[in-house]
């Protein structure tokens, strides 16, 4: 499949996801009806504190900006037909080794020291992910589980390593060293004196690219596809299944690494203890909401940024809490997932000898494959 169409199907894909918007949003009044405010009122805030200035679209941006990266990271391991719920834990694990780096390679000129903080991360987000992934192409362990484990793991490990001395920065507040200036990723400070979103967007975006490239044109690409299509006819045509498991999700957490990278680099500037947890767990519904089409994850982070930014002005102006938001982008999963559901359900019970067919295409489009 051409970038072309790529980026058509793309678009069709978020047109699709229009209508568990609307359900979700149907639902969200109903709720904040029940709490005695007006939806239109509360949805207008919420919109308002996401795009109503510069200082809004900027901290909506800086939000998007590691969703784009978790999406991503999720979305190609379920291309694969695996189930990444580790990219919390490659994040931390990325964004502890890009804070490293920072402080420690201070010897490197400017372009040299931040690209090897960027590379840093992503291997170690390589590292964290190709665990579950040999676990699994080797012992046959459930990514699921292990991934799972990993994250509190990766949780505990920088918590732990913050609070020695080599790494901990003095003072009350528990976090490594400062990031050099030359380790730093430039931030959109042109727009907005006290902006936070970084050059960490252009990455996000050039990986988007390099997902799309990676998938529609390459032969990685093609046996990715092909090992999350039907792993049994794949292995049966010469693709080695063990090899695309523990590749992609390497791969997968290496991408996941970045968003660690970007946090650290651009927003904080030190890896915190503890550090703030959930792009992970978005870009899970990132993904979901994109069907896992490499172009469509942008939009889609941009809509789970959005919600995140326009939070607090809810908060402030209203009588609706904040967590108004995270209930908004769970049943906006929920009605993703159930479609997916009902969809293969429905192809299934078709029946005739066609019905395990219908339910392998079904599976790949839920995972977004071209074919």
């Amino acid at each position: 499949m051409t970038m072309g169409k790529l980026a058509g199907r793309g678009t069709r894909v978020l047109a699709q996801a229009l209508l568990p918007l609307g359900l979700a949003l149907a639902v969200g009044a109903l709720i904040i009806l029940a709490i005695g405010e007006n939806p239109l009122n509360v949805y207008w805030l919420m919109f308002r504190g996401s795009f109503g200035s510069v200082r809004r679209l900027c901290s909506t941006l800086q939000e998007a900006s590691p969703m784009i990266f978790t999406g991503v990271s999720v979305a190609l391991a379920f291309r694969a037909g695996l189930f990444n719920i580790g990219a919390e834990g490659q994040l931390l694990i990325g964004g502890f080794a890009a804070a490293w780096a920072g402080f420690a390679l201070g010897a490197l000129p400017g372009p040299l020291h931040v690209t090897a903080c960027v590379i840093a991360a992503a291997a170690a987000g390589f590292v964290w992910g190709l665990i579950p992934g040999v676990l699994k192409a080797r012992l046959g362990v459930h990514e699921v589980l292990n991934t799972i484990m990993l994250n509190y793991v990766a949780l505990a490990l920088t918590n732990f390593l913050v609070a020695h001395s080599y790494f901990r920065q003095p003072g009350q507040i528990p976090q490594t060293r400062e990031v050099l200036d030359t380790g730093a990723l430039p931030r959109f400070e042109f727009l907005y004196a006290h902006a936070k979103v970084n050059a960490g967007l252009w990455i996000a975006l050039a990986v988007v690219l390099a997902a799309a490239y990676l998938l529609a044109r390459t032969r990685s690409g093609f046996e990715i596809k092909a090992v999350g299509f039907n792993p049994e006819a794949s292995e049966a045509a010469g693709i080695s299944k063990s090899r695309i498991i523990w590749t992609t999700m390497g791969l997968s957490g290496a991408v996941a690494g970045l968003a660690g990278a970007e946090q650290v680099l651009g927003v904080f500037r030190h890896f915190l203890s503890p550090f703030p947890f959930g792009y992970g767990f978005v870009g899970i519904a990132v993904a979901l909401l994109a069907r896992n089409h490499p172009f469509a994850i942008v939009p889609a982070a941009l809509v789970f940024g959005a919600l995140a930014s326009g939070a607090q002005e809810v908060d402030v102006y209203s009588q609706t809490p904040r967590e108004i938001t995270v209930v908004l982008q769970g049943v906006f999963v929920l009605f993703i997932a159930c479609e997916f559901v009902l969809r293969r359900r429905r192809r299934t019970e078709d029946g005739g000898d066609g019905a395990e067919v219908e339910s392998r295409r079904t599976e790949g489009e839920g995972r977004g494959d071209d074919g």
